[in-house]
């Protein structure tokens, strides 16, 4: 694909984005939404491999059951309420299928069938994109009608991390594993999201920064299944020794910064006297932490085999950038000693 139209495609993503962060009016939010998803397809299928082009049909044909299922409840709340406004969603049917709407745009277990399959068919870039942009429109819609839909949004919290630990366990393709660990980390987004929208955005921000970290390294090292991670030693060695620290900081492991978000969202289900629920997260977040270790260990702890023992594979030198990648990764490591001044800034 051309620079230009790239840059074009990435510039209407955006603008969708910022159409449904502006709007108040429920078909505005649609519109931007739409011009979302239109925007990105062209990204998924530039490659024009079968695989590429299976996941965009898939991605398209999810998106527009989401969008039409969303449709159906504004007009539902329009002919209920009267109020085609977004902060007017009292009734609790349009409500619930709003809801269920959202969480399949964004791949909430039940509904995330289509996230694994989709995310192995693109290229780390895109599926940088999918992972972390795709995700700002439908959490900023969700944020504004939060109070109407409490035990449901717990019941998908509850299954997506489930769901997203478990899922991840026998994965051998590494974007495979990243769209089970997106599945988790929206989980517990959403567990507290009617409780503290800030702690919900805190923990939105930390997952964008570690997922950028990761897809980065992964890209950087053209890793995508865990026998090619055996490689890294030869290609980048000052990165894989960091990269253990960042993928044990997306399992949530103490003293990283993962750890934070966790550990607020369990204290808050706690103080709102839901202490099964913490209970039954933070068990789950043992089995994502277990596919974790699994990464690092195939990272840091194996060689890929080679004829001459220590001697680098020969390869051109690698033009990508790394300084955004330097950058994610020192950020990643470091946020956990600033929890006090980011609880400060984003927790009343």
């Amino acid at each position: 694909m051309p620079p230009t139209l790239t840059s074009t495609m990435l510039f209407t993503l955006g603008i969708g984005t910022t159409i449904t962060f502006a709007s108040s009016h429920w078909f505005l939010a649609w519109m931007g939404l739409e011009i979302n998803t239109l925007a990105i397809l062209p990204l998924m299928a530039q490659y024009h491999h079968p695989r590429a082009v299976e996941a965009t049909l898939k991605y398209f044909l999810t998106q527009a059951t989401a969008a039409s299922t969303l449709l159906f409840a504004t007009t539902t709340n329009a002919w209920l309420t009267g109020q085609w406004d977004i902060l007017h969603m009292t009734h609790p049917l349009p409500a619930t299928l709003f809801t269920l709407a959202l969480a399949l745009k964004i791949g909430l277990a039940p509904l995330h069938i289509w996230l694994p399959e989709v995310l192995q068919g693109l290229d780390l870039g895109t599926g940088l994109i999918m992972s972390t942009w795709q995700k700002l429109a439908p959490f900023a819609l969700l944020l504004q009608i939060y109070p109407a839909n409490s035990s449901l949004l717990i019941f998908l919290g509850l299954i997506s991390t489930l769901v997203g630990g478990w899922g991840g366990l026998n994965q051998t393709q590494l974007r495979k594993v990243l769209a089970y660990s997106s599945i988790a980390h929206l989980g517990w987004m959403v567990l507290v999201l009617q409780f503290s929208p800030a702690l919900t955005l805190l923990t939105l921000l930390m997952y964008f920064i570690m997922t950028f970290s990761t897809f980065l390294a992964f890209k950087l090292t053209n890793a995508t299944n865990i026998n090619a991670l055996a490689t890294g030693w030869t290609k980048a060695p000052a990165l894989t020794a960091l990269m253990p620290l960042v993928l044990l900081s997306l399992g949530g492991l103490p003293p990283l910064s993962g750890f934070m978000p966790k550990w607020l969202i369990l204290q808050e289900l706690s103080k709102q006297e839901l202490a099964l629920t913490a209970t039954l997260a933070a068990l789950t977040a043992l089995l994502s932490l277990y596919f974790y270790l699994r990464l690092s260990y195939a990272l840091a702890l194996t060689m890929f085999p080679n004829t001459t023992t220590g001697t680098p594979p020969w390869r051109f030198q690698s033009s990508q950038l790394t300084y955004p990648l330097a950058v994610s990764v020192t950020t990643t490591l470091l946020l956990l000693p600033l929890t006090p001044s980011i609880m400060a800034l984003l927790i009343p």
